[in-house]
């Protein structure tokens, strides 16, 4: 059996294929079960990002034979190399039930790949993949991954030991992490203009909206209405607003249905466009209450921007939406640098309105990295995110949640330091896994 390739590549890498955050985690789960499933939204980079690590491929969007053989034959489809891809495996759903039987006759790891641009319906996956394929969850790239961060302030160092000695201010400008939040991190757009970005990311939407918002359970979708709850989504990004916000602010006139609502919603998570950033619950000093609605996010900024058809100069002329899809940028890194991690990625608010606007929690030791995010980095701005992140930690009972291994404020550009009060300020451009 073939050994899973390193993150360095293999004869499959595609030329010119930028090395993503996922690639270590991807060896690494091929190398102790059986199958991995590379999942994200469409255009993302799965594709490319899985045969850096597969010797043999099959395509199911591409190959219609494919899909035939792998109805009547799926074992057929099954041979190859291993690493072996199966490239969208949803459009052939049958074989998920094969892949788990093969890893169930062989123990040897790093037998298949798999690709999915959809979460499959519930009973296509009845049968439990749990020790045989392992998920990885990838997301359009971080500025580290497309090259807007110098990756000198590390979350994983962090973590350990806090502030690094030195990191010194990179070339990208404000503007720079501004036309980042319209361009976005999709493989196939960084070298595009915003106004051409934004084109094509309508065009993204409008097809989502059209073709992939059904779900596959019969039910009909209204395109008119997708596109309205999507609208609604950008201009809520970042903030708790509930399904009746949403539906209210999609039409004023005539509310969506809350029960359309949430199908909408489900089928957009579904397709991983829309990933909510869910609240914490660590335990508090005094009886104050928690928020405990998910705040809400598109996973990538690109996609509120298109749909608010906003780019740079609307977002310069706007600066408290601007400051929501920094916001939304923080969190999509974040969470990009915390799988790489072991973390989770969260967000917390009181009752009083002190905030975290991110929690980077570790999976299974606990240690915590309180976050907040400014668009400005005056000192006035500073201060007022580093006082109520002091604020927030002296909120949580540190007896049981531990104390926060760092407090952390995001910012677009410039130097990254410790503050004498042990706030750490960093621009989002020197963040890296």
């Amino acid at each position: 059996m073939k050994q899973a390739p390193s993150p360095e590549g293999d004869a499959l890498t595609p030329v010119g294929y930028l090395p993503r955050v996922a690639d270590r985690t991807v060896a690494e789960r091929l190398g102790s079960v059986g199958a991995v499933l590379i999942e994200g939204p469409k255009g993302c980079g799965k594709t490319w990002a899985a045969l850096r690590h597969a010797a043999s491929v099959v395509r199911f969007d591409a190959d219609p034979t494919a899909r035939r053989l792998a109805t009547v034959s799926p074992q057929a489809v099954l041979r190859g190399e291993a690493p072996r891809l199966l490239d969208e495996w949803q459009l052939a759903p049958d074989v998920w039930n094969h892949v788990r039987h093969a890893c169930d006759l062989s123990s040897e790891p790093g037998r298949f790949l798999l690709t999915g641009s959809a979460a499959p319906a519930d009973d296509i996956t009845r049968h439990s993949g749990a020790g045989r394929i392992a998920r990885v969850r990838l997301r359009p790239m971080s500025l580290f991954e497309s090259g807007l961060s110098g990756g000198s302030v590390s979350l994983g160092d962090l973590l350990l030991s806090g502030m690094p000695e030195t990191s010194e201010a990179g070339n990208t400008t404000f503007e720079d992490v501004i036309r980042a939040m319209c361009v976005g991190g999709w493989p196939w757009l960084l070298k595009q203009s915003p106004q051409i970005a934004g084109n094509r990311l309508r065009e993204y939407l409008d097809e989502i909206r059209r073709l992939d918002v059904d779900g596959g359970n019969g039910r009909g979708r209204n395109p008119v209405l997708v596109e309205k709850l999507i609208l609604s989504l950008a201009r809520n990004t970042a903030t708790t607003a509930p399904n009746s916000r949403l539906a209210h602010d999609a039409d004023s006139e005539r509310p969506l249905n809350h029960q359309t609502v949430r199908a909408y919603l489900d089928a957009l998570t579904r397709l991983f466009v829309l990933e909510d950033l869910p609240a914490w619950s660590p335990h508090l000093r005094s009886r104050g209450r928690l928020t405990k609605s998910a705040k809400r996010h598109l996973v990538d900024p690109s996609l509120a921007t298109a749909a608010l058809r906003a780019g740079p100069e609307a977002l310069m002329a706007d600066l408290a939406a601007c400051g929501l899809l920094f916001e939304s940028l923080v969190v999509r890194d974040l969470r990009i640098y915390g799988d790489a991690n072991e973390c989770d990625i969260y967000h917390c608010r009181l009752d009083n309105g002190v905030e975290a606007d991110a929690i980077v929690r570790r999976r299974y030791s606990g240690e915590w990295i309180a976050v907040e995010a400014k668009l400005a980095d005056n000192p006035d701005t500073v201060d007022a995110a580093a006082g109520s992140l002091l604020r927030f930690a002296g909120s949580v009972d540190t007896a049981r949640a531990g104390p926060p291994v760092a407090l952390l404020v995001i910012t677009p550009a410039g130097y990254a330091y410790e503050r004498p009060d042990g706030v750490i300020v960093a621009p989002i451009t020197a963040l890296g896994p």
